[in-house]
Protein backbone atom coordinates (compact mmCIF):
# COMPACT_ATOMS: atom_id res chain seq x y z
CA UNK A 1 0.00 0.00 0.00
CA UNK A 2 2.81 2.47 0.78
CA UNK A 3 4.26 1.50 -2.40
CA UNK A 4 1.38 2.63 -4.59
CA UNK A 5 1.07 6.05 -2.35
CA UNK A 6 4.88 6.51 -3.17
CA UNK A 7 4.07 5.67 -6.53
CA UNK A 8 0.55 7.43 -7.14
CA UNK A 9 -0.44 4.27 -8.06
CA UNK A 10 -4.38 3.15 -7.45
CA UNK A 11 -4.00 0.04 -5.53
CA UNK A 12 -6.88 -1.03 -6.73
CA UNK A 13 -5.59 -1.21 -10.49
CA UNK A 14 -1.98 -3.64 -9.06
CA UNK A 15 -2.58 -7.26 -8.66
CA UNK A 16 0.32 -9.90 -6.73
CA UNK A 17 0.78 -12.63 -8.87
CA UNK A 18 0.28 -15.71 -6.23
CA UNK A 19 2.03 -18.80 -7.04
CA UNK A 20 0.15 -20.89 -9.56
CA UNK A 21 -2.52 -23.59 -8.52
CA UNK A 22 -2.97 -26.65 -10.51
CA UNK A 23 -5.58 -27.35 -13.12
CA UNK A 24 -7.05 -30.13 -11.02
CA UNK A 25 -7.10 -28.16 -7.97
CA UNK A 26 -9.00 -25.32 -9.19
CA UNK A 27 -11.79 -27.23 -10.94
CA UNK A 28 -12.23 -28.99 -7.37
CA UNK A 29 -12.54 -25.43 -5.96
CA UNK A 30 -14.99 -24.41 -8.36
CA UNK A 31 -17.10 -27.23 -7.47
CA UNK A 32 -16.51 -27.24 -3.58
CA UNK A 33 -17.92 -23.57 -4.19
CA UNK A 34 -20.73 -24.89 -5.68
CA UNK A 35 -21.40 -27.19 -3.12
CA UNK A 36 -20.76 -24.59 -0.58
CA UNK A 37 -23.17 -22.72 -1.83
CA UNK A 38 -25.61 -25.01 -2.06
CA UNK A 39 -25.33 -27.51 1.27
CA UNK A 40 -23.29 -25.20 3.58
CA UNK A 41 -23.45 -26.92 6.48
CA UNK A 42 -21.52 -29.62 5.05
CA UNK A 43 -17.83 -30.52 6.00
CA UNK A 44 -14.57 -31.54 4.43
CA UNK A 45 -15.13 -35.35 5.07
CA UNK A 46 -18.65 -35.09 3.84
CA UNK A 47 -17.77 -33.08 0.87
CA UNK A 48 -14.79 -35.06 0.22
CA UNK A 49 -17.54 -38.62 -0.25
CA UNK A 50 -19.60 -35.92 -2.72
CA UNK A 51 -16.79 -35.56 -5.08
CA UNK A 52 -16.02 -39.26 -4.70
CA UNK A 53 -19.51 -40.18 -5.89
CA UNK A 54 -19.17 -37.93 -8.47
CA UNK A 55 -15.54 -39.65 -9.53
CA UNK A 56 -12.97 -37.66 -8.19
CA UNK A 57 -9.99 -39.00 -6.32
CA UNK A 58 -9.81 -36.54 -3.53
CA UNK A 59 -9.44 -37.27 0.34
CA UNK A 60 -10.96 -35.02 3.22
CA UNK A 61 -7.55 -33.61 4.32
CA UNK A 62 -7.53 -31.86 0.63
CA UNK A 63 -10.83 -30.82 0.58
CA UNK A 64 -9.90 -29.15 4.00
CA UNK A 65 -6.87 -27.38 2.81
CA UNK A 66 -8.43 -26.12 -0.39
CA UNK A 67 -11.36 -24.67 1.88
CA UNK A 68 -8.80 -22.91 3.67
CA UNK A 69 -7.76 -21.60 0.75
CA UNK A 70 -10.52 -20.46 -0.37
CA UNK A 71 -12.11 -19.13 2.97
CA UNK A 72 -14.75 -21.58 3.64
CA UNK A 73 -16.37 -23.55 6.50
CA UNK A 74 -19.35 -25.49 7.37
CA UNK A 75 -21.51 -23.25 8.84
CA UNK A 76 -21.88 -25.35 12.47
CA UNK A 77 -17.96 -24.32 12.62
CA UNK A 78 -18.59 -20.35 12.21
CA UNK A 79 -18.84 -19.71 8.41
CA UNK A 80 -15.85 -17.10 8.05
CA UNK A 81 -13.31 -16.56 5.36
CA UNK A 82 -10.47 -16.31 8.12
CA UNK A 83 -9.63 -16.02 11.74
CA UNK A 84 -8.99 -12.84 13.94
CA UNK A 85 -5.35 -11.81 14.63
CA UNK A 86 -3.73 -11.76 17.38
CA UNK A 87 -3.37 -8.13 18.50
CA UNK A 88 -6.78 -7.38 16.86
CA UNK A 89 -9.44 -5.68 19.05
CA UNK A 90 -13.02 -7.61 18.47
CA UNK A 91 -15.70 -5.63 19.05
CA UNK A 92 -18.93 -6.66 20.21
CA UNK A 93 -22.39 -7.99 18.36
CA UNK A 94 -24.57 -5.52 18.49
CA UNK A 95 -27.75 -6.81 16.39
CA UNK A 96 -29.36 -9.24 18.42
CA UNK A 97 -32.61 -8.63 18.50
CA UNK A 98 -32.33 -5.35 16.44
CA UNK A 99 -35.27 -4.27 13.52
CA UNK A 100 -33.80 -3.09 10.54
CA UNK A 101 -35.99 -0.52 9.47
CA UNK A 102 -34.73 2.19 7.35
CA UNK A 103 -31.73 2.98 5.20
CA UNK A 104 -27.68 3.23 6.50
CA UNK A 105 -29.01 1.89 9.76
CA UNK A 106 -26.74 -1.07 9.75
CA UNK A 107 -24.26 -2.16 6.54
CA UNK A 108 -22.09 -5.43 6.41
CA UNK A 109 -19.83 -6.82 4.99
CA UNK A 110 -18.14 -10.22 4.23
CA UNK A 111 -15.36 -12.14 1.54
CA UNK A 112 -16.21 -14.52 -0.65
CA UNK A 113 -14.29 -16.73 -3.70
CA UNK A 114 -14.58 -16.03 -7.09
CA UNK A 115 -13.43 -18.72 -9.83
CA UNK A 116 -12.00 -17.48 -13.39
CA UNK A 117 -10.89 -19.74 -16.39
CA UNK A 118 -7.44 -19.95 -14.36
CA UNK A 119 -7.21 -18.85 -11.50
CA UNK A 120 -9.65 -17.28 -8.57
CA UNK A 121 -9.99 -13.61 -6.60
CA UNK A 122 -11.28 -12.88 -3.87
CA UNK A 123 -14.87 -10.42 -3.59
CA UNK A 124 -15.43 -8.01 -0.78
CA UNK A 125 -18.78 -6.27 -0.86
CA UNK A 126 -20.48 -4.16 1.61
CA UNK A 127 -24.21 -4.22 1.91
CA UNK A 128 -26.58 -2.09 3.27
CA UNK A 129 -29.05 -4.38 5.10
CA UNK A 130 -32.43 -2.67 4.52
CA UNK A 131 -32.57 -2.24 1.25
CA UNK A 132 -29.98 -4.96 0.56
CA UNK A 133 -28.32 -2.31 -1.68
CA UNK A 134 -24.41 -3.24 -2.92
CA UNK A 135 -22.94 0.09 -1.65
CA UNK A 136 -18.98 -0.79 -3.03
CA UNK A 137 -16.86 -3.57 -4.21
CA UNK A 138 -13.13 -4.28 -4.62
CA UNK A 139 -11.28 -7.26 -6.14
CA UNK A 140 -8.31 -8.82 -5.04
CA UNK A 141 -6.34 -12.30 -5.45
CA UNK A 142 -4.93 -11.44 -2.14
CA UNK A 143 -7.33 -11.67 1.35
CA UNK A 144 -5.21 -8.28 2.61
CA UNK A 145 -7.19 -5.84 4.33
CA UNK A 146 -6.17 -3.19 1.91
CA UNK A 147 -8.88 -3.53 -0.79
CA UNK A 148 -11.61 -4.00 2.35
CA UNK A 149 -10.06 -0.70 2.78
CA UNK A 150 -10.99 0.53 -0.14
CA UNK A 151 -14.24 -0.41 -0.66
CA UNK A 152 -15.29 0.59 2.97
CA UNK A 153 -13.80 4.69 2.17
CA UNK A 154 -15.76 4.08 -1.26
CA UNK A 155 -19.18 3.16 0.70
CA UNK A 156 -18.88 5.96 3.53
CA UNK A 157 -17.63 8.68 0.76
CA UNK A 158 -20.83 7.77 -1.53
CA UNK A 159 -23.52 6.88 1.19
CA UNK A 160 -22.28 8.59 4.39
CA UNK A 161 -22.13 6.66 7.83
CA UNK A 162 -24.50 3.98 8.88
CA UNK A 163 -25.00 3.76 12.37
CA UNK A 164 -23.93 0.26 12.55
CA UNK A 165 -21.48 -1.88 10.88
CA UNK A 166 -21.27 -5.66 11.29
CA UNK A 167 -18.66 -7.90 9.86
CA UNK A 168 -17.00 -11.07 10.90
CA UNK A 169 -13.98 -11.46 13.34
CA UNK A 170 -11.92 -11.77 9.95
CA UNK A 171 -8.49 -10.04 10.04
CA UNK A 172 -9.22 -8.18 7.59
CA UNK A 173 -12.04 -6.28 9.00
CA UNK A 174 -10.58 -6.67 12.88
CA UNK A 175 -7.50 -4.52 11.14
CA UNK A 176 -7.38 -0.96 13.02
CA UNK A 177 -6.82 0.57 9.00
CA UNK A 178 -10.56 -0.96 8.62
CA UNK A 179 -12.20 0.19 12.37
CA UNK A 180 -10.87 3.50 12.35
CA UNK A 181 -12.77 5.02 9.35
CA UNK A 182 -15.72 3.57 11.10
CA UNK A 183 -14.84 4.94 14.57
CA UNK A 184 -13.63 8.38 13.18
CA UNK A 185 -17.38 8.99 12.14
CA UNK A 186 -19.14 7.65 15.75
CA UNK A 187 -19.79 4.28 13.90
CA UNK A 188 -21.16 2.00 16.05
CA UNK A 189 -18.36 -1.64 15.06
CA UNK A 190 -20.34 -5.13 15.09
CA UNK A 191 -18.67 -8.45 14.86
CA UNK A 192 -20.47 -11.59 14.69
CA UNK A 193 -19.13 -14.52 17.25
CA UNK A 194 -18.79 -17.70 17.09
CA UNK A 195 -22.40 -19.42 15.60
CA UNK A 196 -23.64 -16.22 14.78
CA UNK A 197 -23.98 -17.58 10.62
CA UNK A 198 -27.09 -16.86 10.08
CA UNK A 199 -26.42 -12.93 10.92
CA UNK A 200 -24.94 -12.33 7.05
CA UNK A 201 -27.34 -14.57 5.77
CA UNK A 202 -28.55 -11.42 3.24
CA UNK A 203 -25.02 -10.74 2.14
CA UNK A 204 -24.81 -14.93 1.45
CA UNK A 205 -27.93 -14.39 -0.10
CA UNK A 206 -26.26 -11.95 -2.53
CA UNK A 207 -22.92 -14.22 -3.13
CA UNK A 208 -25.39 -16.91 -4.46
CA UNK A 209 -26.80 -14.01 -6.71
CA UNK A 210 -23.76 -12.96 -8.00
CA UNK A 211 -21.87 -16.37 -8.79
CA UNK A 212 -25.23 -18.14 -10.02
CA UNK A 213 -26.47 -14.78 -12.53
CA UNK A 214 -22.88 -13.66 -13.30
CA UNK A 215 -19.48 -15.55 -12.34
CA UNK A 216 -20.57 -18.89 -13.05
CA UNK A 217 -22.20 -18.03 -16.80
CA UNK A 218 -18.70 -16.57 -17.82
CA UNK A 219 -14.97 -17.73 -17.91
CA UNK A 220 -13.55 -14.34 -16.73
CA UNK A 221 -9.11 -14.56 -17.57
CA UNK A 222 -8.38 -11.30 -15.32
CA UNK A 223 -9.49 -9.73 -12.51
CA UNK A 224 -9.79 -6.33 -14.56
CA UNK A 225 -12.06 -8.88 -16.29
CA UNK A 226 -13.78 -10.04 -13.06
CA UNK A 227 -13.96 -6.24 -11.40
CA UNK A 228 -15.66 -4.70 -14.52
CA UNK A 229 -18.15 -7.51 -15.18
CA UNK A 230 -19.48 -7.42 -11.61
CA UNK A 231 -19.44 -3.38 -12.03
CA UNK A 232 -22.20 -4.17 -14.69
CA UNK A 233 -24.20 -6.88 -12.75
CA UNK A 234 -24.03 -4.28 -9.45
CA UNK A 235 -25.80 -1.96 -11.58
CA UNK A 236 -28.26 -3.96 -12.65
CA UNK A 237 -28.57 -5.64 -8.94
CA UNK A 238 -29.09 -2.30 -7.55
CA UNK A 239 -31.17 -0.67 -10.36
CA UNK A 240 -33.27 -3.15 -12.36
CA UNK A 241 -33.10 -6.45 -10.27
CA UNK A 242 -36.42 -6.98 -8.44
CA UNK A 243 -36.40 -9.08 -4.45
CA UNK A 244 -39.05 -11.46 -3.47
CA UNK A 245 -37.91 -10.19 -0.39
CA UNK A 246 -38.57 -6.80 -0.88
CA UNK A 247 -41.92 -6.97 -2.17
CA UNK A 248 -40.64 -7.46 -6.16
CA UNK A 249 -38.71 -4.00 -5.56
CA UNK A 250 -35.40 -3.00 -6.69
CA UNK A 251 -32.83 -2.22 -3.81
CA UNK A 252 -32.37 1.58 -5.06
CA UNK A 253 -36.29 1.79 -4.39
CA UNK A 254 -35.83 0.76 -1.08
CA UNK A 255 -33.10 2.80 -0.26
CA UNK A 256 -33.34 6.19 -1.89
CA UNK A 257 -37.31 5.78 -0.50
CA UNK A 258 -38.99 5.26 -3.64
CA UNK A 259 -40.22 2.10 -2.46
CA UNK A 260 -41.80 0.85 0.72
CA UNK A 261 -42.33 -2.73 2.36
CA UNK A 262 -44.16 -3.44 5.86
CA UNK A 263 -41.41 -5.41 7.00
CA UNK A 264 -37.37 -5.66 5.33
CA UNK A 265 -35.84 -7.11 8.04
Amino acid sequence: MRQCELLDVCRSSLYYRPPPVSAADLALMRRLDELHLNYPFLGARRLAHMLQREGLAVGRRHVSTLMRRMGIEAIYRKRRTSIAAEGHKIYPYLLANVAIERPNQAWAADITYLPMARGFVYLVAILDLYSRKELSFRVSNTMTSEFCVEALEEALARYGAPEIFNTDQGSQFTDEDFTAPLLEKGVRVSMDGKGRWIDNVFIERLWRSVKYEEIYLHAYATPREVTMALARYFSFYNERRVHQNLDYQTPDEMYFGTGKMENAA
